[in-house]
């Protein structure tokens, strides 16, 4: 049967918000790398300054959200309480944080199979802080998750011998700190949802909002904010990349947002886990991170888990659609 003109536009759109997903987080992990990992000048200087790359991705991410409010979206008030915001982006903030912070102590394929252990915090407190219960099919995708990451992150006998120290570093314990913070991010969503039925525009504009004051008070007591500034004036092609970066994220979650509001979260799900995917692939390809049979292996079982558990894990409920947007928005980092 031919293709309505309808159907094909609908169609195309999804390839459209797909590849603008795909794409703008592809290039955002290339370029989160190639800052991070990167040694500058003749001393080989690393970039360490993970507060000021943050601060400036949720300053563009506040100005998209006021942008989004004023001319795309109009939600009405926002009712929910200022301390869910208050707590929700503080523990948003540390997530992000340690996540870029743990790219100082491993590579970027181990913090985005890493990352995707995200529905295991997620579900352990929402069952212990939520009381809410889960299919059993979804503990056995959960679980398939797990042993996936168990087998990336194994270090072999010889690797082991061969690395400082060998066993669990401080940036697999970055990690581990940030998933802890996706999970209590969750839980105080769920709840500022429930509670307020919180829009997305409202909680993006103001998540980013107090992340700015927390992160600016940060820089200036730990004085990163110095010693970021005379980095910059040593290697100003930095802030260019960190401008870009930023920018790709907040148009990134532009075309979550659509690709949620017209075709659900199940869709969404499925283009961000793949675009996690095709990044390791990436960093692969251009950073040479090299992976074994083993950590290939453990990087299928992790995908898989994730994409068996979008398809077939949710229990059967009304959609929140504005809140799952929030949601992606706020966990598509691989950051997403």
């Amino acid at each position: 049967m031919a293709e309505t003109p309808q159907s094909f536009l609908q169609t195309a759109k999804f390839f459209i918000y797909a590849s603008g997903i795909f794409f703008l987080y592809f290039y955002y992990g290339i370029l989160q790398e190639t800052i991070t990992r990167t040694r500058y000048g003749e001393e080989k200087e690393k970039f360490t300054y993970s507060l000021a790359l943050v601060f400036c991705q949720c300053i563009v991410n506040a100005i998209y959200a006021k942008i989004m409010g004023k001319f795309f979206l109009d939600q009405g008030e926002d009712t929910t309480r200022r301390v869910y915001y208050a707590s929700c982006s503080l523990t948003y903030l540390l997530a992000m944080v340690a996540s870029n912070m743990a790219l100082q102590w491993i590579n970027y394929p181990t913090q985005v199979v890493g990352k995707s252990c995200k529905p295991i915090p997620v579900m352990v407190l929402g069952v212990i802080l939520g009381r809410k219960s889960y299919s059993w099919k979804k503990y056995v995708f959960i679980l398939m998750i797990v042993v996936g990451v168990a087998l990336f992150i194994y270090k072999d006998s010889k690797a082991t011998a061969s690395t400082a120290g060998g066993g669990i570093g401080l940036g697999e314990v970055l990690l581990v700190l940030s998933l802890t913070m996706d999970g209590l991010t969750g839980a105080v969503q769920e709840r500022m949802i429930a509670e307020s039925k919180t829009k997305s525009g409202h909680m993006m504009l103001n998540m980013n909002l107090f992340s700015i004051g927390y992160l600016a008070v940060a820089l200036l007591v730990t004085g990163e904010l110095f010693t970021f500034v005379a980095f910059v004036q040593r290697f100003p092609e930095v802030m260019t990349k960190m401008l870009i970066f930023s920018v790709c994220s907040a148009l990134g979650q532009f075309f979550i947002f659509l690709m949620v509001s017209e075709y659900g979260p199940l869709p969404c799900s499925i283009v961000t886990t793949t675009r996690k995917f095709f990044t390791v692939l990436g960093s692969v390809i251009f950073f040479g991170n090299e992976l074994s049979n083993r950590q290939w292996g453990g990087t299928f079982l992790v995908f898989a888990g994730l994409t068996l558990d979008a398809m077939y894990g949710k229990t059967p409920k009304k959609e929140i659609k504005d809140g799952k947007a929030s949601k992606e928005f706020l966990h598509s980092r691989t950051s997403i």
